[in-house]
């Protein structure tokens, strides 16, 4: 049975009023411009992709040969050209397009479009008019896989607008690995991205959820994300963002809503070019002994601007714990961060909020002291970078913490 007709028609009546609707934070963009349509044919393999396609997606995380994945996704523009679970998993886990999941169940009306709303601003009413699959997980209670599952968003093709909508539920007691790269293979390409993702993670259970952004000078990005997490639930998320982007704005949020919950965020970014980035994230303590930390690593280079926004929010009377902890290098004169901590309290007297945050230039002291030891000052510079990003993030397959460092050794060596 599929979504109700009601719900939708409902959804529809919303969004059309926000369709001019500017967000609260970044530059407005005018959607007029991406109205083309593009349909994709279906592959067989992943290994089949074109060339510059396949370099796209190794490059966004993504393991074409499937060795160590337990499934696989790939939307291109706005068609699902491949779509693979290994039979192993079959009854543990389900893998499909959201728009194929709306037709199919109709107790998916407590989860789609639930705590994001599609009058949020016009880039949630422009997914919610318009939607172009995004995918849709589901791992049934107390199932755990071998491998992550990886998803793959990429843009083949320029003036299109990617409307996806990603939702995935880990019911109790399960434990889900996901790793989804957002790329393009065309770096020339004019466009924007809209990404809005729904994540429930039920009693006990585990959603570790690492996202690749790997875009280009002159795209366009509006992710909208939102995660609920109940009682003794886990969450972390770990976001890379490594090449430049013309704009990209995004402010996650998490509702710890059980008792014990907890929520970590790891952000790396390295701005480049003439990027605006406006990345965060929210954490909202509603259950009791809850636990938050968002740790954020910056470089701005070039004439990049960089926001980094971090919230912790304490709306419980019982014991609650949140961390923020932003630091920053600016390479250039002419570029600029922004690390933008708050800590609310709503008369949370038991609530333990802190923030630590810092911004400066490369210590020439390390860079001379490496030097000393026979490395060239590019090399120096590229070493110090390589680990200031490093957060050595926790639950990160050994396979995806390898990748990300290679991009940022690639990155850093670039970028001088």
């Amino acid at each position: 049975m599929p979504v109700s007709k009601k719900y939708l028609e409902e959804i529809r009546k919303r969004a059309e009023k926000a369709l001019n609707k500017p967000a609260v934070y970044g530059e407005d963009i005018d959607l007029t411009k991406f109205q083309k349509y593009i349909e994709r044919s279906k592959i067989e393999s992943l290994e089949l992709l074109p060339e510059l396609a396949k370099e796209a997606a190794l490059m966004a995380g993504v393991d074409v040969e499937e060795k160590e994945r337990s499934g696989s996704y790939l939307q291109m523009d706005h068609s699902v050209v491949y779509k693979r679970l290994s039979k192993l998993y079959e009854g543990k886990v389900e893998l499909m397009s959201t728009n194929e999941a709306v037709e199919s169940y109709d107790w998916l009306e407590e989860y789609f479009w639930r705590i994001v709303q599609p009058d949020t601003d016009k880039y949630t009413a422009q997914v919610a008019l318009n939607p172009t699959h995004g995918y849709f997980i589901r791992i049934l209670p107390g199932q755990k896989l071998d491998y992550p599952l990886q998803t793959c968003l990429m843009i083949a093709e320029g003036y299109i607008s990617q409307n996806v909508h990603n939702i995935i539920i880990v019911e109790e007691g399960a434990e889900l690995h996901v790793i989804t790269g957002c790329t393009l293979s065309r770096s020339d390409a004019t466009g924007i991205h809209l990404g809005i993702s729904e994540f429930y993670v039920k009693k006990g259970g585990k959603l570790f959820f690492t996202m690749i952004h790997n875009w280009a000078e002159n795209f366009y990005v509006r992710p909208r994300t939102a995660v609920m997490v109940e009682e003794d639930g886990v969450y972390v998320n770990n976001y890379a963002l490594l090449k430049p982007v013309k704009s990209i704005q995004s402010f996650p949020v998490v509702y710890l809503k059980g008792d014990r919950a907890s929520a970590r965020f790891n952000t790396v970014i390295y701005g480049l070019k003439d990027s605006y980035i406006d990345l965060g994230s929210k954490i909202i303590f509603e259950g009791k002994d809850t636990k938050g930390e968002s740790l954020a690593r910056t470089i701005a280079d070039h004439k990049s601007v960089i926001y980094s926004r971090g919230d912790l929010i304490a709306k419980t009377r019982e014991y609650c714990m949140g961390r923020l902890d932003c630091r920053g290098i600016i390479f250039s004169k002419e570029a600029s961060i922004y690390a933008i901590p708050q800590l609310i309290s709503y008369g949370a007297d038991r609530a333990d909020l802190s923030h630590e945050a810092s911004i400066g230039p490369i210590s020439e002291e390390q860079v001379e002291y490496l030097m000393s030891r026979g490395m060239t000052k590019d090399e120096a510079t590229s070493l110090i970078t390589s680990g200031f990003l490093n957060l050595d993030i926790p639950f990160l397959p050994e396979i995806i913490d390898k990748h990300i460092k290679e991009v940022i050794q690639i990155t850093s060596k670039e970028s001088m």
